[in-house]
């Protein structure tokens, strides 16, 4: 199983080309092959209103030697601002490319800037749905269940599989 997880989401230009087109650069961060979940389409959660539809997904990352959780946030915070990402107006406002370190190995961390694993992955469908198709067994640290039993415990939501992932 990978090391590391991310997910990416993307609710600005065209979502599932930014998604995959991510996917395809994030493959230079990885010694093998990532473990892609599917594409999902998913409502915005906790984002102004009016914010289209996302387009989610996960993936797992086998982290190149010497590579730490720090080095890998700013390499994913420069490929957001390559889709043109830009500096925060509004919390949650729609944007190109959202990429989030969810776990790195059996990290916790907490400063500024990080917080491994991501704080509220476990209470994300957007999250869980994807990666429970690549990790169902995966438990992050601090968590008690798996992702496919958190994913269990959360309500019922409107995401959807995208065909041709």
């Amino acid at each position: 199983m990978p090391e590391v997880f991310v997910a990416l989401g993307s609710n600005q230009g065209d979502p599932r080309r930014n998604v995959l087109q991510a996917m395809e650069l994030l493959e230079k961060y990885s010694e093998h092959h990532l473990i892609r979940s599917s594409l999902w389409e998913t409502q915005p959660v906790d984002c102004p209103p009016g914010s289209p539809a996302f387009v989610n997904a996960v993936v797992g990352i086998y982290p190149k030697e010497g590579e730490t959780a720090k080095s890998l946030l700013q390499k994913l915070q420069l490929l957001e601002r390559e889709f043109g990402r830009m500096a925060k107006k509004l919390l949650n406002e729609p944007r190109p490319l959202d990429l989030d370190l969810i776990s790195y190995g059996d990290q916790v961390l907490s400063t500024r800037n990080l917080i491994l694993p991501h704080p509220r992955a476990h209470l994300r469908s957007f999250v869980l749905k994807p990666l429970c198709e690549i990790a169902p067994d995966l438990i992050l640290p601090g968590c008690v269940k798996s992702v496919s039993q958190s994913l269990k415990d959360l309500a019922p939501d409107d995401a959807r599989r995208l065909n041709d992932s």
